[in-house]
């Protein structure tokens, strides 16, 4: 194999290693968005932009490496020296989660990765460019800047365009203590209330009774399904946390159809993301019976789901104390056995 040849090949690599990467990660985008707030880089005001902006990065870099112009000087060093910077973010995420928790998020949710196969990914890439560098002749090579800013703005421009959002004045805050103590009617800034006159909801919060003392649930800004204020404070309720187009959900969704036929089954009550909410009737078709719901945009989503949250997520209340949680599919996954547990306890 020629020299030549053998740096097509690698320049290839590099290339599909990029593309891939970015592309994965927009389906879907506010998977990555969540992950740039939850590493404390964005808030949700800026994590829209900051996510298009880095995946316009990755596909410059994709493109860019396989054109002529400053590969050498510029195209190669930067992106070994992002690589770099991905790796040592990585080694601090491994030293205070272990190195095999987690998805790293480098492939988005299409290749979960752990943070040392990741570091592994990162280092062997490391490795083609700087073989790949060592292979390039300034001979080889030609220079217009303006080319390259042409490639990273053409870049981004595709990703924004393909992934319009609407801009969020200001993060959603959670309610205050003193907000709390009096129902309030809820905030409808970013928030959109889906009503429905094919769900009829005729579900109460069973009535108040021995039990915990009553707080006011931490849901209760919010609780308002299908136009219908409801009192998420008194009895029993299940309260859930869902995206339409999720399998795990729709099944959780269905086996709580099933158990909300027992006798003296709390009510359901279902928040969904607003992401494929097209999706919701064909939700309730295969769980077999429509809740009350309401159609959070995104960020008020995992504002309310809390840091930690997952879903599907499912919390059982009693008087407004979250006495049960379940959260992903993993070691929270829902429980219908647990649930019962939980709901038939007298204290």
């Amino acid at each position: 194999m020629n020299k030549n040849t053998l740096s097509w090949i690698l320049r290839f690599v590099i290339f599909a290693l990029f593309i891939v990467s970015a592309l994965a990660k927009m389906f879907p985008i506010w998977a990555f968005e969540k992950q740039l707030i939850d590493l404390g880089i964005a808030s949700w005001t800026t994590a829209p932009y900051f996510a298009r902006l880095l995946l316009g990065v990755e596909l410059a870099i994709g493109v860019a490496v396989l054109q002529p112009h400053y590969l050498k000087r510029i195209v190669i060093p930067s992106t070994i020296g992002l690589l770099v910077v991905f790796c040592i973010h990585l080694t601090i995420e491994m030293v205070k989660h272990g190195a095999m928790n987690g998805n790293c998020g480098c492939f988005g949710q299409l290749i979960p990765m752990t943070p040392l196969e990741a570091v592994i990914k990162n280092v062997a890439a490391i490795g083609l460019l700087v073989w790949l560098y060592k292979m390039t002749t300034e001979k080889e090579m030609t220079h217009r800047f303006s080319l390259l800013l042409l490639i990273w703005s053409m870049s981004s421009l595709v990703v924004f365009a393909g992934f319009p959002f609407a801009p969020k004045v200001e993060t959603e805050a959670q309610p205050t203590t003193e907000e709390m103590q009096t129902p309030t009617e809820p905030t409808e800034t970013n928030t959109a209330i889906t009503t429905s006159t094919s769900i009829k909801d005729t579900t109460q919060a069973k009535p108040l009774e021995e039990g915990p003392a009553k707080v006011v649930s931490p849901f209760s800004k919010y609780a308002n399904f299908n136009g219908k204020n409801v009192d998420l404070s008194q009895g029993k309720v299940i309260v859930c946390f869902f995206a339409p187009g999720c399998d795990h959900c729709q099944a959780t969704a269905k086996e709580l159809a099933q158990m909300s036929k027992q006798k003296d089954f709390p009510p359901v009550y279902i928040f969904f993301m607003d992401e494929e909410a097209e999706r919701i009737p064909e939700f309730f078709a295969f769980a077999g019976k429509k809740f009350p719901y309401r159609v959070l945009d995104i960020p008020t989503f995992w504002t309310i789901i809390g840091e930690d949250g997952e879903t599907p997520g499912v919390h059982y209340l009693w008087n407004g104390n979250i006495r049960k949680t379940f959260m992903g599919i993993n070691e929270r996954a829902f429980n219908g056995a647990e649930l019962k547990k939980s709901i038939a306890q007298k204290k």
